[in-house]
């Protein structure tokens, strides 16, 4: 079974005690009452396939370095700015790219294929959820796995750009140091200085890999689509988020407002804690596989 087959990477994982017997009996009956669940995942279930995340004590970004993500407005803006984080994204991308589904997305994989999961969606930017083989899904803030012009809306997968980096770049090289959670590396100023930066194939306008930055907002019809899909659910679990971030918090209190049960699993304290059905401190890949 695929399942059994994953191999976890706790690098990124803050430490937790095993799953409390009680509790995972809590979680099974929640399951298993049922019919259509909305489940919204966060980076807490990416970290066990070795991508770092932003808030986890400890073991994040924010925890580890005083880096920042990228801000969309600067993004836009500047020029140097796009310079810097397509640099530190081009050295980053091989490992990302490469990173591979966990037990948890095999697991809500296979909820999906068995009827249980009404709507899987994501705040990861990963693909792992795809390449998992989950269909019936919404990426909330996008896949860096897509690159698209701000000008015209053409689009390029986002390993076609990285051949185009190479051949503009044929002698650039940095030694990268850290790694961030969206698949860029840090990279001092000197390094990124000389990396040329491709513009649209069609239009000559700024690339940007299709996902949500800060600062920035999900579309309204994206938004209208999950609170569609939640409209139809009975009820919600919150899987590795501690839901900090208001695009996909508001889904929370959605489902609160429509008196949902909502369970979460996740490593820490969240935003839902005081009015959520059921927490679980736990690992999304230890937990997930004992619900059945």
């Amino acid at each position: 079974h695929s399942v059994s087959r994953t191999s976890s990477d706790l690098t990124f994982v803050p430490a937790c005690l095993p799953p409390d017997p009680v509790k995972v009996e809590e979680l099974q009956r929640f399951v298993s009452n049922s019919k259509r669940l909305f489940v919204m995942t966060g980076a807490g279930i990416s970290t066990e396939s070795g991508i770092p995340d932003y808030r986890s004590e400890g073991v994040g970004l924010y925890a580890r370095t005083d880096r920042r993500p990228v801000q969309h407005a600067e993004f836009v803006r500047s020029a140097s700015a796009r310079q810097r984080y397509w640099a530190r994204n081009f050295v980053g991308w091989p490992q990302f790219s490469s990173h591979q589904p966990n037990t948890a997305h095999l697991v809500l994989r296979d909820w999906e294929k068995l009827g249980k999961l009404h709507w899987l969606v994501t705040q990861n930017v990963d693909a792992l959820h795809t390449k998992a083989g989950s269909r019936r899904m919404t990426e909330l803030h996008g896949c860096t796995h897509r690159v698209f012009c701000l000008a015209c809306g053409d689009r390029i997968l986002r390993s076609e750009l990285q051949e185009h980096f190479e051949a503009l770049n044929p002698t650039w090289k940095a030694e990268a140091f850290g790694v961030a959670p969206d698949g860029d590396v840090f990279l001092t100023d000197e390094q990124v200085r000389s990396f040329q930066v491709p513009d649209c194939r069609k239009c000559g306008g700024i690339l940007k890999p299709d996902v949500t930055f800060f600062g920035d907002t999900v579309s309204q019809e994206k938004v209208s689509f999950v609170h569609q899909r939640l409209a139809e659910s009975d009820s919600m679990l919150v899987a590795g988020s501690s839901m900090q971030v208001y695009s996909g918090y508001r889904f929370a209190l959605a489902a609160r407002e429509k008196k949902l049960p909502i369970a979460v699993l996740n490593i820490g304290p969240t935003r839902l804690d005081h009015f959520a059905s059921l927490k679980l401190n736990s690992r999304c890949g230890e937990l997930l596989p004992l619900i059945v």
